[in-house]
C-alpha cells in the first residue's frame, strides 16, 4: 500500500492532514491487533499487508476524490505503480470518471453513505468489469467529512450468469409464445456471442429427408456464405456441421485450412476468413438429430470448457424450440388434415373453395366442385373389418391425389365422402378428363390382406359460377347431383341441373316440415301386437312412428325416416319415440292392462351416442316404467359398424334391465362368432324371408336355419310380416316362437290396442 503524498496540491493540505489522522487511527488499531510490532513504520507494514491481502478493491480518497490509499488489487487492475494522488479522470474515460466524481461529491456533501452500487468499468486490459461498490464518508475528530472510503467487489461473473439466465428465460418465453423459429435462433446466437468473445454463431437444421442442410439462422455470419452451404448433403466429411449431424456428436475443427473434414469446403469458406469451426448436434428429447449449433472463429484454436458448456446449453434450448415448432405444426396439420389419408379435411374446405373462386375470378376461369361417395364401402367395412376399410380409404385417397394438378385439391369430408376441386378455363375439356381419371382410379382393383376387390364411386358435379356463387351453394348442388348418381345405379357422374335444383328444394322443404312436425306434435305412435305361438297370448307390441302432415295427411315412415337419418333429425325423433313408448306402456299398466313389453327401434345414430344408455335410463325414470318391460331392437349392420363398442353398450343396457333384440336378422353381415358375444334375447326374421313362405324353398331353408341357429344360442325367434295362415303353420312347425304381422293386426293406436285385448278404455 502506498502512502506517498508528493502528488497532492497545497489546497488539499488541511483535508489531507485530517485524512492522515484518520489513517493513523487505522495504524493505531493495527498496533492493537499486532502488539509485537514496534514503531510506526513496522505498523505501517502490517497495515499495508492487511489491506493488500483483501481481494476486493479498497481505497481512501480525499475531498477532491484523489486517492490517498489504494490496495494492491485496484492498483494491479489499473496497471499503475501507485494510484496515490491520481483521480478517476486519470485512469478512466471522462464520462465514467464524471459519474464516479459526482457520486463521491454527493457523499462528501451530504455525509450519507451509498451502498451496493453496481458500476461498469473497463480495466487497463480493455476488459469490461462489473463492480459492486460501497462508498462511505470519512470524518475527522470533529465530525467533519474529510474524504471517502470505498470498497468494490468484482461481480462480473455473477452479472454474466444473471445475463445468461435472463437470456435463457427470454428465449423460453419466446418459445412458449410461439415466436418464429428464426427469431428464437437469432436471439440464442446473439446471447452466446455476447458471452464468448470473437466468435460468430450459426444454427443449421436437418431437412425432413434427414440428408440435407437447411439454413436456420446466423445473424452475424456472412449471408453469401450461408447461401452457399444451404442444401448441402450431410456426410462423414462435410465440414464441421454436416459431419456433426452425420455422426451425431460434436465436431471441433481448430484449423479449417488443414483439417480433412473441410477439404471439399475450404474454397467456400476461405473468402470469408473463418479459420476454426466448432459444431455440436442439436437433438430432440428422444435423441434424434435435428440440426447443429456452430461457432466460427477467425483465429485457429479450440474452444474453452466454458465455451462448450454454453454451446451445450444452446443446443438444448434450440432442440426445445425445434420440437415445439414441430409439435405446433403437427397440431395445425392435424386440425386441418385427415389423420388417416393426410388430405385436407372439412375444416379447410371453405377456405380452399374461397381461394379457388378468387383464382377463377382473377383469370376469368371456372371452378368445378365434385362431391363423391364410394359405393358399397360399408360392405367392405362390415365384411372385412374397419382395418380393411381404412386401408382402402388410404389407397383410394392416394390414387385420387395423383389424378389432380398441384393447384387442385382433394378434401376428405369424413367416412367415404370426398370433394375434388378443379380449376380451369371455360370449356376446358381437361376438367372432365381429370374427374373421369379420378373415377377410373377409384375403380381400379385393390388388394388388401390377400383379397382383391373393387369399389366404384358416385360423383356429383357443380361448377362456379353457373351453379353457385359460394361454398355453401356449390356443396349443396354437388351433393344433390351425387345423390342422383346414386339413384340411377351408382358408379356414375351426374352434373347438377335445374331438375335437381327443384328436387333439392323439395328436400329442404321436407326437412323443415319434419323439424316443425316434431315441435308441433304431428308425430305419433302406433303399435303392432306380437303373439306367442305356444299359447296365443299377446305378450308385446312394437312401437311404430307415424307422421300426420297437416296438408298431405298420413306420411309413411319410408317417406320421412330416410330424410331424418340423412339430416340428423333421427336423433331427436328417436328420443321422442323412446320416451313416448315408455310413457304409454306405463299408462296401460296403470289402467289395468296386464304388463306387456314395448319394443322400440333404435337408429344407428342414437346407438352411437356416448350418453345413449343414460338417455334410456332417463326415459324409464321419467315414465316410471320398469326396464324389463322395454325392448330395444338393434339392426345387424348397426352393431357390426363397431362390434367392440356395440357389445360394451349392449352389456350396459343389459345391466340396466332392458331386453335386446336383433331386428331384420339375415340381411346384415354378422358372423356367428360375433353373434355369440351379443347379449340379446331375440332374433327377428326379416319380412323378406317370410313373404313367400311356405312356397319358396330358399326362404323356407333360410327361415329354418335362422330358427335352428337362434335356438342353439338359446335365443327366441320372432317372424315379422306374417300375413297368412299357411305362414303361421309353417313357422309353428319350424319351431318359431313368436309372430308379428297383418294376420294378427295392423299397427293401431293405443286406444284400439285396448279393444283387441278387451281392456276398458282409458
Amino acid at each position: 500500500m502506498s502512502m506517498k503524498l508528493s502528488h497532492l496540491g497545497n489546497d488539499d493540505a488541511d483535508a489531507t492532514t485530517r485524512l492522515m489522522s484518520a489513517s493513523r487511527r487505522l495504524i493505531d488499531e493495527a498496533a492493537r491487533l499486532f502488539p509485537l510490532a514496534s514503531g510506526q513504520n513496522e505498523r505501517m507494514v502490517w497495515l499495508e499487508a492487511m489491506i493488500d491481502e483483501v481481494p476486493d478493491y479498497l481505497y481512501l480518497k480525499d475531498r477532491n476524490s484523489r486517492f490517498i490509499v489504494a490496495n494492491r488489487a485496484i492498483v494491479k487492475d489499473n496497471r499503475q505503480d501507485s494510484l496515490v494522488g491520481l483521480s478517476d479522470f486519470d485512469i478512466h474515460p471522462e464520462h465514467v470518471a464524471r459519474d464516479f466524481f459526482n457520486t463521491e461529491q454527493e457523499i462528501i456533501r451530504t455525509g450519507k453513505a451509498m451502498l451496493d452500487m453496481e458500476e461498469l468499468v473497463r480495466d487497463s486490459s480493455g476488459n469490461l468489469k462489473w463492480l459492486l461498490t460501497s462508498k462511505l464518508p470519512v470524518r475527522d475528530g470533529g465530525g467533519q467529512v474529510i474524504g471517502i472510503v470505498g470498497i468494490a467487489r468484482d461481480i462480473t461473473g455473477r452479472k454474466r450468469s444473471e445475463s445468461l439466465h435472463l437470456g435463457q428465460a427470454h428465449l423460453l418465453k419466446m418459445i412458449a409464445l410461439g415466436a418464429p423459429l428464426a427469431e428464437v435462433f437469432s436471439s440464442l446466437i446473439l446471447l452466446i456471442e455476447a458471452h464468448v468473445p470473437d466468435v460468430t454463431g450459426s444454427i443449421l437444421l436437418l431437412a425432413p429427408d434427414g440428408r440435407h442442410i437447411v439454413h436456420g439462422a446466423a445473424p452475424n455470419l456472412e449471408p453469401a456464405y450461408c447461401s452457399l452451404i444451404d442444401g448441402v448433403q450431410i456426410g462423414p466429411a462435410c465440414g464441421s456441421c454436416g459431419t456433426a449431424m452425420w455422426r451425431g456428436e460434436p465436431v471441433i475443427v481448430s484449423d479449417i485450412e488443414t483439417d480433412p473434414l473441410w477439404a471439399d469446403f475450404k474454397a467456400v469458406v476461405a473468402p470469408y476468413g473463418y479459420r476454426a469451426c466448432w459444431s455440436s448436434p442439436i437433438r430432440s428429447y428422444q435423441g434424434k438429430v435435428l440440426g447443429s449449433f456452430a461457432l466460427y472463429s477467425r483465429t485457429p484454436g479450440e474452444p474453452s470448457a466454458e465455451c462448450m458448456k454454453l454451446v451445450g446449453m444452446a443446443t438444448h434450448i434450440a432442440g426445445i424450440a425445434i420440437e415445439r415448432k414441430q409439435a405446433e405444426d403437427s397440431i395445425q396439420f392435424m386440425a386441418h388434415h385427415d389423420t388417416l389419408t393426410g388430405l385436407p379435411n372439412r375444416s379447410m374446405l371453405d377456405e380452399r373453395i374461397a381461394s379457388a373462386i378468387e383464382a377463377a375470378d382473377e383469370c376469368g376461369g371456372t371452378l368445378t366442385l365434385a362431391f363423391l361417395d364410394l359405393d358399397n364401402f360399408k360392405l367392405v367395412n362390415d365384411s372385412l373389418g374397419h382395418h380393411a376399410g381404412d386401408e382402402l380409404l388410404k389407397i383410394v385417397a392416394a390414387r385420387m391425389k395423383d389424378c389432380v394438378r398441384t393447384g387442385d385439391s382433394i378434401v376428405r369430408l369424413g367416412g367415404d365422402e370426398f370433394v375434388v376441386l378443379v380449376g380451369g378455363m371455360r370449356g376446358d375439356e381437361k376438367v372432365e378428363e381429370c374427374l373421369q381419371a379420378v373415377r377410373r382410379a377409384v375403380a381400379e382393383p385393390v388388394e388388401i390382406g390377400g383379397r382383391s376387390f373393387q369399389v366404384t364411386c358416385s360423383m356429383g358435379v357443380a361448377a362456379y359460377p353457373e351453379h353457385g356463387r359460394n361454398a355453401t351453394e356449390l356443396m349443396a348442388r354437388a351433393d344433390a347431383a351425387m345423390y342422383r348418381a346414386k339413384e340411377i345405379g351408382r358408379d356414375a357422374m351426374q352434373v347438377f341441373t335445374a331438375e335437381l335444383a327443384n328436387r333439392a328444394h323439395e328436400k329442404l322443404v321436407q326437412q323443415e316440415e319434419l323439424r316443425r312436425a316434431l315441435a308441433r306434435s304431428e308425430l305419433f305412435l302406433q303399435y303392432q301386437p306380437q303373439m306367442d305361438l305356444s299359447n296365443g297370448r299377446i305378450f308385446a307390441v312394437e312401437a311404430l312412428i307415424r307422421w300426420r302432415h297437416p296438408e298431405r295427411g298420413l306420411v309413411a315412415p319410408g317417406d320421412f325416416i330416410p330424410l331424418a337419418e340423412e339430416t340428423g333429425l333421427i336423433g331427436p325423433i328417436g328420443d321422442w319415440t323412446l320416451r313416448e313408448a315408455c310413457r304409454q306402456n306405463k299408462a296401460w299398466q296403470v289402467s289395468g292392462l296386464p304388463p306387456i313389453v314395448v319394443s322400440v327401434n333404435v337408429s344407428a345414430r342414437q346407438f352411437q351416442e356416448k350418453d345413449w344408455v343414460e338417455r334410456v335410463a332417463a326415459a324409464l325414470s321419467e315414465s316410471g316404467l320398469e326396464a324389463r318391460y322395454l325392448e330395444l331392437e338393434l339392426t345387424e349392420s348397426m352393431i357390426m359398424e363397431d362390434v367392440q363398442q356395440a357389445v360394451e353398450t349392449m352389456h350396459r343396457l343389459e345391466r340396466l334391465g332392458v331386453h335386446l333384440a336383433i331386428d331384420d336378422f339375415g340381411t346384415g353381415y354378422s358372423s356367428l362368432a360375433s353373434l355369440k358375444r351379443f347379449p340379446v334375447g331375440r332374433l327377428k326374421i326379416d319380412r323378406s324371408f317370410v313373404r313367400d313362405l311356405p312356397d319358396d324353398g330358399d326362404d323356407a331353408a333360410i327361415a329354418r336355419a335362422v330358427i335352428s341357429l337362434a335356438h342353439s344360442l338359446h335365443l327366441r325367434v320372432i317372424a315379422e310380416g306374417v300375413e297368412t295362415r299357411e305362414q303361421i303353420d309353417f313357422l309353428r312347425e319350424a319351431g318359431c316362437d313368436e309372430i308379428q304381422g297383418f294376420y294378427l293386426s295392423r299397427p293401431i293406436d293405443a286406444r284400439a290396442l285396448q279393444a283387441i285385448l278387451c281392456i276398458p278404455d282409458l
